[in-house]
């Protein structure tokens, strides 16, 4: 390729005849301006020594290990890059090289093998919805709601934005209003499934808004009735648990970022047209991954009412960490799983229709083996103190007692 360019040719031709680069032709005729062909080194080695200047020797290297097998039977009992060092160093007499540096000799270590230290173990993340087998295994469609609290226009004027955002098919929705009661995130819920169509699993956090009221055990509110009585099963994520929540708490984040902190909004009215907007780029932005999911969703009736006194019929899934005794709360009432499951998390299954409560162990690790650990009938009893209630009511007798006791 340089007799090609010496003889005429352009470089590009060059390379182009040769199935080379251009920077390679360039790169050879450089090396070679003003040399006879036939007098070049061909080579194509990197300029300096074989072996850096100031690697240590191989007797250091023997020197080092038989040190640190000495230090292992010591009575101290250490025998790290530090400890070598030291030992190296009481026993230099000026004569010997010089004693090699505590990073150098951890390098040593870490080349021949010899590092204790014990690298964290990195595992693959678990698919979204692991904790719910159709969802991780895309049969089924979760959408999450959440409400953001504690934002204020100008003139102190209240604000609460109802957010939504469905796992697989990333469908956000968002309605900002004033306070937000059951009754308006009712009428939210049905204006968005009437829209895009019912999921199987709906997602809240353990907010009284959604749950119901926590006064008494074994009550559930009207938007966990609503969602029965739509077919579409209810999941209430565990407290202070991370990643559960994971995809309604990153839209939380872009919406506070991309509409509320973005712009001056005069009235809610106005947040409402900025806030449709971006929700309006968001399916579009994520349309293939809506239409994609779209075959998760069914149909939601048009003339739909909820019925307040219904019997309740479907289920109610309630993912829960045990305590130390092995034991969850569940609808203001203390269930024990297992002894033997402690501190771990529990998918606690209600089923309204057969009455039954089942509970099923949950590992991140094996996603895939969510075993059966306990089944128990469930009946709905009347209105019993528990929750909250239970622990004022309690305290109030407590104190009762106390001072019937102190009275002479």
């Amino acid at each position: 390729m340089v007799k090609l360019v010496r003889d005429g040719s352009s470089s590009r031709n060059a390379a182009r005849q040769m199935g080379v680069s251009l920077s390679h032709v360039q790169y050879w005729v450089r090396r070679t301006a003003g040399i006879r062909l036939d007098r070049v080194d061909w080579k194509d080695r990197p300029g300096g020594l074989s072996r850096a200047a100031n690697r240590i020797s191989k007797a250091q290297e023997d020197s080092i290990l038989k040190t640190r097998k000495a230090l292992c039977l010591s009575a101290l009992g250490e025998w790290g890059a530090q400890a070598i060092h030291a030992q190296l160093t009481a026993s230099h007499d000026g004569l010997q090289p010089p004693v090699p540096s505590v990073r150098t000799i951890g390098r040593v270590l870490a080349r021949r093998g010899l590092l204790d230290g014990r690298q964290r173990t990195r595992r693959a993340p678990p698919p979204r919805g692991w904790y719910l087998p159709l969802l991780a295994a895309h049969e089924a469609e979760l959408d999450s709601f959440d409400i953001v609290e504690g934002l204020v226009i100008q003139g102190a004027v209240e604000v609460e934005v109802f957010n939504a955002m469905s796992l697989h098919g990333r469908l956000a929705g968002s309605w900002p209003q004033g306070r937000f009661t059951a009754q308006h995130v009712m009428a939210c819920l049905l204006e968005h499934w009437q829209i895009h169509g019912l999921p199987h699993y709906v997602q809240f956090d353990n907010a009284p808004l959604f749950q119901g009221a926590i006064s008494y055990a074994d009550t559930l509110g009207r938007v966990v009735r609503l969602c029965m009585q739509l077919g579409a099963t209810p999941v209430f994520a565990p407290p202070r648990e991370t990643g559960f929540q994971a995809a309604i708490e990153s839209y939380n984040a872009r919406w506070q970022a991309k509409v509320w902190q973005r712009f001056m909004h005069a009235d809610v009215a106005a947040l409402n047209v900025r806030s449709a907007a971006y929700v309006q780029a968001c399916q579009l932005k994520a349309a293939p991954l809506i239409a994609a999911a779209s075959h998760l969703r069914r149909p939601c009736p048009a003339d739909f009412k909820p019925a307040a006194k219904a019997a309740l019929k479907g289920m109610v899934i309630f993912l829960r960490r045990s305590d130390e005794e092995g034991r969850v709360t569940v609808m203001g009432r203390l269930y024990l799983v297992s002894a033997d499951w402690q501190h771990r998390l529990v998918r606690v299954e209600v089923n309204f229709t057969s009455g039954v409560m089942n509970f099923f162990a949950l590992r991140r690790a094996a996603h895939a083996s969510q075993p059966l650990l306990k089944t128990e009938p469930y009946k709905a009893a009347a209105k019993q103190p528990g929750g909250l209630r239970a622990l004022r009511d309690g305290a109030t007798r407590g104190r009762r007692l106390d001072q019937k006791r102190s009275k002479p």
